[in-house]
């Protein structure tokens, strides 16, 4: 059972926004995207210093989406508010009514104190997938939402119809028309239920757990997803009141509350940024200090690496790290659902096996489309090979700097750690892709010696 953690409760203030606005840059009108930038890499260095590693985009987006369960203010610490997807999910929120105030020094401060619609564009929620999750904290609080099918990046189909049916076992009438899920309370509000899932879905898990925690009576989430920002996420719930017990287990039960209220929460560190850099110090040596980020949020992860050939370890709130060896040494991985290897860390560990001393085998089991990096890190002399989910890589004595093109988030910045080992000068086009998920990575990696440079 887990034990509720000390609940820190802001009591609603008139100017609290206000005052934010004075020192905070507020969502504008729109966010450009840069279809057009690209970034450029010379290899040849390693890395070498510190990089404070910013909280999870996969953990934050959720967050924002459950202050509409409040009408209180909610503010959130460790943000990585320069990202292209926090600032298109926060358009989405304040469409819907909501107050939404984000700094440059990483603080949230989000408040739905009233829903002035229940309706969630096609033009703003096709920018990203995330922004299906205000499905069902809109249905929780307000009772009907009317919301577009979401878009993303092309890495498989990922359907939400076990967001759908979850919700329909609760107790919601829903209906797809025009594009668009629309969806309804029953009279009395949403009611508990026991949810199977017929395998794990971190966003039904996401999307359930929220609404759940203003459902009438029990909520039972049996082969839940167990991801470290699920159990950030459901640690904020229970901050703002919600009655959560086993999170970070395949069963997640959620006694509902009549209401939420306003709290502070710090935003789980990103491993996925952490395992980015640990890649790229696997390809370039070196060493490397990665602040703000622990080894017991990805061991699945960190054991590879090791077997790879680097050498971990934590230091206070830090990681320490550096390559043993020449060449890391070719390791196999399989992607799988948490607590396995995950499959937003597949491409950028298939980057760093393209120089190592041997093969490795790497085979993806959660999304059918989640290779098509390897076309573009062959254009740059890797030799990968793809047989059904499995791709063969053989170590190459050397990358060649070529101009690529970004296809998907990771895909993107798998390319990006290639080219600072390739020889010569490689580009990567549609870094849009890129900029969704990592936050001033220019900056990050050229402060520890990488040749690169947005253009």
């Amino acid at each position: 059972m887990n034990t509720p953690l000390p609940q820190t409760t802001i009591e609603p203030q008139p100017d609290t926004l206000n005052k934010v606005a004075e020192t905070i840059d507020l969502i504008q009108p729109e966010v450009k995207t840069s279809e057009l930038d690209k970034i450029v890499v010379r290899g040849g260095r390693e890395l070498k210093g510190d990089i404070r590693i910013s909280g999870a985009k996969n953990a934050v987006l959720k967050h924002m989406c459950a202050a509409l369960l409040t009408e209180e203010a909610v503010t959130f610490t460790n943000v990585p508010t320069g990202l292209r997807d926090v600032r298109f999910l926060g358009q989405v929120l304040s469409h819907l009514g909501m107050n939404v105030a984000l700094s440059s020094d990483g603080k949230a401060i989000l408040r739905a104190q009233e829903i002035k619609t229940h309706i969630a564009p096609y033009d703003l929620v096709r920018k990203m997938r995330a922004s299906v999750l205000v499905l069902g904290p809109l249905l929780a609080r307000h009772g009907e939402a009317h919301v577009s099918l979401p878009g993303g990046c092309s890495i498989g189909g990922r359907p939400i119809d076990l967001h759908l049916r979850g919700l329909e076992a609760m107790g919601a009438e829903i209906e797809i028309d025009s594009g668009y899920i629309k969806a309804k309370a029953p009279t009395g509000g949403l009611k508990g239920a026991i949810i199977d899932f017929p395998f794990v879905s971190v966003g039904a898990t996401d999307q359930l757990l929220m609404t759940a925690t203003l459902a009438k009576g029990e909520t039972i989430l049996r082969n839940a997803a167990r991801e470290p920002e699920i159990v950030d996420q459901g640690n904020a719930l229970i901050k703002m009141g919600a009655k959560i017990e086993g999170l970070g287990t395949s069963e997640i039960r959620i006694q509902g509350v009549d209401k939420l209220h306003g709290t502070t929460h710090a935003v789980v560190a990103d491993r996925i940024e952490t395992g980015t850099y640990l890649c790229g110090l696997g390809l370039t040596g070196g060493s490397l200090r990665l602040k703000n980020t622990h080894i017991d949020l990805m061991p699945s992860l960190i054991a590879p690496l090791m077997r790879a050939g680097l050498d971990i370890q934590q230091e206070g709130d830090d990681i320490i790290a550096s390559r043993r060896h020449a060449l890391v040494r070719g390791t196999d991985i399989m992607t799988e659902p948490h607590p396995g290897f995950p499959t937003d860390m597949q491409a950028q560990f298939m980057a760093m096996m393209c120089l190592c001393e041997g093969a490795s085998m790497i085979t993806e089991t959660i999304f059918e489309n989640r290779f098509m990096h390897v076309p573009e890190l062959n254009r740059m002399g890797a030799n990968i090979s793809v047989q059904g989910q499995s791709a063969i890589v053989r170590g190459v004595k050397k990358l060649t700097g070529a101009e690529v093109m970004a296809t998907d988030l990771r895909a993107s910045v798998a390319l990006v750690l290639a080219g600072m080992v390739a020889e010569g000068e490689t580009v990567v086009n549609r870094i849009y892709h890129l900029e969704r998920g990592y936050e001033n990575i220019v900056e990050k990696l050229s402060g520890v010696g990488a040749d690169i440079r947005k253009a």
